[in-house]
């Protein structure tokens, strides 16, 4: 059966993890007391302050402490859906003051119009939100690629390293399981998108990278579609 969509992850794999890591979590660390403080009656941030209150039971949290258990979480990397969406929101305002550019790996970026070619369908798949991801693509070192993609897929679809999120993908996206091709650098997120039937496939950036039980590449260059 032929691939007819490929979902890619982001950090590791289409974008640097340092660039993430040493370049987009401390941004938003820095920046989220001011950010709080600036847009706490917009109804989505407002919505996202009332969720980390519930999740961190303090419902009677000033804003200084929320502030300061998103930056335990950002600390902590937790995969927290309030938490990705504001950080996605400011990034946003890091991108549009071009504080910084979206690091994406050039195999990829150079993969993008053989893949399509192909007419192969391109989707991310990303603990950060789907705001955060159409950031990094649109504000990228090689300019606004989020015409290539089909979609994106964050926390909201389920957890990545649960098989149900990678089910609710094929529904939504309307394919076979085998016609996806899912690639990551993470082993656990591999071993859950074959329980449901995905086709996989690990990209190896780096030495001692835990490899999971499929196909390996190191670049997207290597992905054969024939």
């Amino acid at each position: 059966m032929s691939i007819r969509a490929i979902i890619v992850d982001t950090a590791g794999t289409t974008t640097d993890l340092n660039f993430i890591q040493d370049v987009l979590f401390p941004y938003s660390r820095t920046a989220m007391a001011e950010f709080l403080e600036q847009n706490q009656h917009n109804v989505l941030v407002d919505c996202c302050i009332s969720d980390i209150k519930d999740i961190a039971l303090e419902q009677d949290a000033s804003l200084a402490r929320v502030t300061e258990i998103l930056q335990q979480w950002i600390d902590e990397d937790r995969k927290v859906t309030p938490l990705k969406t504001l950080q996605g929101l400011i990034w946003k305002q890091g991108y549009n003051r071009v504080d910084f550019t979206g690091h994406i790996y050039p195999d990829f970026i150079d993969s993008i119009e053989r893949i399509k070619e192909k007419g192969i369908r391109i989707y991310s798949f990303s603990s950060g939100s789907v705001e955060a991801q159409k950031l990094l693509f649109s504000h990228s070192d090689s300019g606004d690629l989020t015409p290539s993609f089909s979609g994106h897929f964050d926390s909201r679809t389920g957890n990545k390293l649960d098989k149900q999120a990678y089910c609710n993908i094929c529904n939504t996206i309307s394919l076979k399981p085998k016609q996806i091709l899912f690639v990551s650098d993470v082993a656990e997120e591999l071993k859950a998108a074959a329980a449901a039937g995905m086709t996989t496939c690990q990209m190896l950036r780096f030495a001692g990278q835990r490899q999971a039980d499929c196909k390996k590449v190191t670049s997207f260059n290597e992905l054969n579609f024939d």
